[in-house]
């Protein structure tokens, strides 16, 4: 590569390296696409993707992570290749379908990496099941506060992109989620479309965005006294250049729980993990290792 190119990025480059196995387990009656990588016999990592995303926002960490653990994400129910059924997923259903997918999986208890919705819900398990949960790395978290313009823009973009999936309105969405334009990269762009171009999924994403409605995300944020009650050693990513509601929410958090430290990187928006790799992954592993 000539001095001041700029390298080709895609999923499968990220991937070139790692064996990795696809596959679809029944997750509690979900029929549920994950990806697997790492050594089954080491300790469990699980990587949550946020709103009506899929696992290939973790391509850019599986090589580094699989050295050191059992990396597993799976695509939420009603999200990605993952089934669909015909009801409003709250975060209650989004954290039975994790803790269905850990029984499928025989995984009793592992660390998690969420990002966005990943994040809320794996804030969620920790309150509510512990005994359940190593570790966490919440990335762009939520379930916080209700911030209107950030839950109408969400909605606007998502509902506008599944009516109609075209190039351009699916793209759109990449840029709420990533800083450098060059890291929405085509890859991504047409997974989210195969996806959205899925026949149920525009009833899926009206289920999907019923977390968009006020009433209903207030009763399922999480309350000052859960947040501070979570015992998990956890790891918070604090993006100054993400949007206001997001930057906010990770600020309080990584001040309420107890046993957090906080990372702050500049030049990303929600996916810090996959816009800086190199200096995501270091950090994430020396973590979840316990040598931070």
């Amino acid at each position: 590569m000539s001095e001041g190119e700029t390298p080709y990025r895609s999923i499968w480059t990220h991937m070139l390296r790692t064996s990795f196995t696809q596959g679809w387990v029944n997750a509690g009656g979900i029929n549920t696409r994950f990806v697997q990588a790492g050594n089954p016999k080491s300790p469990a990592l699980i990587m949550l993707p946020g709103t009506a995303s899929s696992w290939e926002c973790f391509a850019a960490n599986l090589e580094s992570h699989s050295k050191h653990f059992n990396c597993l994400a799976p695509d939420f129910i009603g999200c990605g290749f993952t089934d669909k059924p015909d009801h409003d997923y709250e975060i209650a259903d989004y954290v039975g379908h994790l803790l269905a997918f850990m029984k499928a999986m025989e995984v009793e208890k592992a660390s998690i990496i969420g990002v966005s919705l990943g994040a809320w819900v794996a804030a969620r398990t920790a309150v509510d099941h512990p005994e359940k949960v190593d570790k966490l790395i919440l990335l762009a978290p939520s379930g916080m506060i209700s911030h209107a313009k950030t839950m109408n823009r969400i909605r606007g973009a998502r509902t506008k992109a599944v009516d109609d999936p075209s190039w351009e309105n699916v793209e759109t969405i990449f840029s709420s989620l990533m800083y450098s334009p060059e890291n929405r990269i085509p890859d991504l762009v047409a997974i989210r479309q195969a996806i959205y171009r899925q026949p149920e999924m525009k009833a899926a994403m009206n289920h999907i965005l019923c977390l968009q409605d006020p009433d209903v995300r207030a009763r399922n944020n999480i309350a000052e006294d859960e947040w501070k009650s979570i015992q998990a050693p956890t790891l918070v990513y604090v993006a100054p250049d993400d949007s206001e509601a997001f930057y906010n929410t990770a600020l309080r958090a990584k001040n309420m729980i107890p046993n957090a430290q906080s990372v702050e990187m500049y030049g990303v928006k929600h996916w810090p993990h996959f816009e800086k790799p190199d200096e995501f992954n270091p950090v994430s592993i020396e973590f979840l290792l316990g040598k931070g």
